[in-house]
């Protein structure tokens, strides 16, 4: 009898096992079968969970607009599931051409190329466009977009000076001795320069009393020395205002205004980062506003193109990104620190955008999500 009810025993082990084994069996045959499917949609290129080999190069950096421009182009190339090496020149001309000549010797099928400011810059693009690679860029040489198969990208740059502009007028009641903070040489300079320029010639009121402008790896600390030397020479009531072109001008304005107790100077500005969020955060800040487009937001972007044109689809020749107006009262009034992830809790639109996020997009960021 023992021995027939441990047979028994056995034989129904042996027959659970075998069961669980088919089961195991088939659910794998079905999630194969799942994420085969899941691809019939997605371009020919990247049906066969392939991927791609991406080479991000910028020439600026050491700050925190590039640390969140590299972030979101990697990013949102690896949830599509591509291989994407960043690198960045910290301003170093000679790099920055460097760099892209032994990036065509590798093995890379694309190209994001951001800040490439000179005619050295169009032959390298064009090199690799003839060697059969596709190619986005940002914030670079205008003379880019003429390259059949190339995107120009940029911040709306006339916007953001606009949308500052408007609100040192407006705040200023149309007339006010400002220092005007820009530095040459750069694409998106001279375009903010033209709103400038523009907007002076409309409001005669407004008078520009100094400048100053330097690109370079302690831009901010250069610019707090320069602004602490400007309050010196205009005493209280002779320096209103601040037009800031990039926020690393900002910054530095902000703490030479702090240093030197001249919190009724404003500062209007462009670009946003984290310390950026973090001084116009402070009670005692002049920061009133900037304008700005989210940095990760813009390397996601780039990156959807970028695929998109690996994918054989069509791209236009230039894409601005729309831009928004931050004030220093939004900021303030949050019982939080703000930051550059929680930003859109505040400032609506922020950071989002399905500009050239495709369907076949979304299938490959659920299979690489996996």
């Amino acid at each position: 009898m023992r021995k027939t009810i441990k047979a028994t025993f056995i034989t129904a082990i042996a027959s659970a096992l075998l069961l669980t084994g088919c089961s195991s069996g088939q659910s794998s045959t079905e999630t194969k079968k799942e994420e085969k499917v899941s691809f019939e949609n997605v371009p020919e290129r990247f049906a066969d969970g392939q991927g791609a080999k991406i080479k991000v190069i910028r020439k600026i950096g050491g700050d925190d607009h590039t640390a969140q421009y590299l972030a979101g182009a990697k990013e949102e190339g690896e949830s599509l599931g591509f291989q994407v090496d960043t690198y960045t020149a910290n301003g170093d001309t000679a790099k920055f051409h460097d760099a892209i000549a032994q990036a065509m010797q590798q093995d890379y099928d694309g190209y994001i190329i951001s800040h490439g400011d000179d005619a050295a810059t169009v032959n390298d693009v064009q090199k690799l466009v003839d060697a059969g690679k596709s190619v986005v860029t940002f914030d670079s040489i205008n003379d880019l977009s003429k390259i059949e198969g190339v995107t120009l990208t940029s911040q709306d740059d006339e916007a953001l000076a606009a949308l500052a502009l408007d609100k040192l007028i407006e705040e200023q009641k149309g007339k006010a001795a400002i220092a005007y903070l820009w530095v040459d040489g750069f694409p998106p300079m001279v375009r903010r320069n033209a709103v400038y320029q523009k907007k002076l010639k409309e409001n005669p009121g407004i008078k520009e009393v100094e400048r100053f402008g330097v690109a370079s790896a302690d831009t901010s600390v250069q610019t707090q020395n320069a602004v602490a030397a400007m309050l010196s020479k205009y005493p209280k009531g002779e320096l209103d205002a601040i037009f800031a072109t990039w926020d690393a001008f900002a910054i530095g304005a902000a703490r030479a205004i702090k240093e030197a107790g001249r919190e009724e100077v404003k500062i209007y500005g462009i670009d946003v980062s984290n310390a950026d969020l973090q001084e116009i955060h402070s009670a005692d800040s002049s920061w009133a506003y900037t304008a700005a487009v989210d940095p990760k937001l813009i390397g996601a972007v780039n990156m959807r193109i970028l695929a998109k044109k690996l994918a054989g689809e069509d791209t236009p020749q230039t894409y601005d990104l729309k831009a928004s107006l931050i004030s220093q009262k939004q900021i303030q009034a949050s019982n939080e620190a703000v930051n550059m992830t929680n930003l859109s809790g505040i400032v609506n639109g922020w950071g989002e955008s399905s500009e050239f996020e495709e369907d076949w997009m979304k299938v490959l960021k659920a299979h690489y999500k996996k």
